[in-house]
């Protein structure tokens, strides 16, 4: 068994670029944390009704992922900049501390949304091997919808180096992605369920499989 964990700055994020690879982790008997940096608040404009329906999402996605915990740090949504990573790299860090990952999925560090990338600086302030031992892998997932519309410069591509087979677990992530009704919407809208696959679809052809989420390799470490 193998400590898991996969970090989203919002609820979704997870689905859409590691589902799959949970639901694999999850049937191969590995333990998987869900670290959800943001929320919403009503103070930032939301109703009342939305930020519960919100927790309610939450609740229901990781039933249906089956993860074994959840941990929420809570920092406003769509406010991260970088003083953020402040306050964010001790949370961060007391995370790995207490769970141990081997395993670390979290966002492409040139993604659109600036979330994910001062998420992914936190984050990988917390990855030296002198200070966490125990982490064997960290590998960027990409998020259909903010991967893509990232600048397309070399030194800030994603390219994708690391895929892992799906093929068993598409047509659930795509049930799960449904509980985001909110955040889904009809082709051409990028998160629409026929984009969903069809990526899956085309990370699978690369590397002669059916369906396929695919990662760029940060580090990765054999013992």
């Amino acid at each position: 068994m193998r400590n898991v964990i996969v970090v989203a700055a919002h609820p979704d994020d997870e689905v859409l670029g590691v589902g799959g690879t949970i639901l694999k982790h999850k049937a191969s008997g590995d333990k998987v944390c869900w670290l959800i940096v943001t929320n919403i608040f009503e103070h930032q404009g939301f109703s009342k009704d939305r930020v519960l329906s919100r927790q309610i999402e939450i609740q229901k996605v990781a039933k249906e992922l089956g993860v074994d915990q959840i941990i929420k740090l809570d920092f406003p949504t769509m406010s991260l900049s970088s003083s953020s990573i402040i306050q964010m790299v001790p949370k961060v860090s007391s995370v790995f501390n207490d769970f141990k990952p081997e395993i670390i999925y979290c966002h492409n560090r040139s993604d659109a949304h600036s979330d994910h990338r001062i998420i992914f600086d936190a984050v990988m302030a917390c990855t030296k091997s002198f200070r966490y031992p125990f982490i064997k892998q960290v590998l960027m997932y990409e998020t259909i919808s903010e991967t893509e519309f990232g600048p397309a410069l070399l030194e800030k591509a994603f390219i994708p180096n690391y895929f892992i087979d799906i093929s068993k677990f598409l047509n659930k992530k795509l049930d799960i992605m449904k509980i985001y009704e909110s955040e889904i919407g009809e082709h051409p809208f990028p998160r629409s369920l026929k984009n969903i696959e069809a990526l899956a679809t085309y990370r699978g052809a690369s590397v002669g499989v059916e369906y396929a989420e695919s990662f760029q390799v940060i580090k990765y470490i054999d013992k």
